[in-house]
């Protein structure tokens, strides 16, 4: 092969594959339908009530029988916010975000996957912190409750060496 040919495909190689990060970045920040929306909304309302102390407005967007695996343990939704509660007892303060939500429905179903940004501040003062996470939930009387939710904390030492 000519070295002017080889050139040229390679050209043409770099042109395909560099084009193909907008496309699918765009694929990825396509708008949400209202009912995925409402799913983005139902766990930020769990986020929410949680930095509250706010049991009631936590039971009202899970479902009955609601479970959470989060710092390597399970956890129904009143021993979660007891967690959470004695954690802002001891004076440490959470922030969360859910960014990036990959959400699917099927019928009265759906899941979500994001990425969880946001912090933690104590008395020492505030970190930078990311969680990757998912849910499962139901549709029941018109309106999206969480079954079942999973929390990984991202290390630091990842978060600063992503993309790096």
């Amino acid at each position: 092969m000519s070295s002017q040919l080889h050139s040229r495909l390679i050209a043409v190689t770099l042109v395909l594959a560099l084009s193909a990060n907008p496309i699918t970045a765009r694929a990825q920040q396509k708008p949400l339908t209202a009912d995925q929306a409402r799913i983005v909304d139902t766990v930020n309302t769990i986020f929410a009530a949680a930095l509250t102390d706010d049991v009631a407005k936590f039971d009202s967007v899970i479902a009955p029988g609601f479970y959470i695996y989060d710092v390597g343990a399970r956890f129904n939704g009143d021993s979660i916010m007891a967690l959470i509660k004695a954690q802002h007892i001891a004076g440490k303060r959470y922030e969360w975000k859910v960014t990036e939500p990959d959400v699917h429905i099927s019928g009265k179903t759906a899941w979500i996957a994001y990425v969880n940004k946001g912090s933690i501040t104590d008395a020492s003062g505030s970190v930078n912190q990311t969680w990757l996470e998912s849910a499962f939930l139901e549709k029941q009387a018109g309106a999206w409750k969480i079954v079942f939710m999973h929390s990984t904390r991202v290390p630091v030492a990842a978060q600063e060496n992503h993309g790096k």
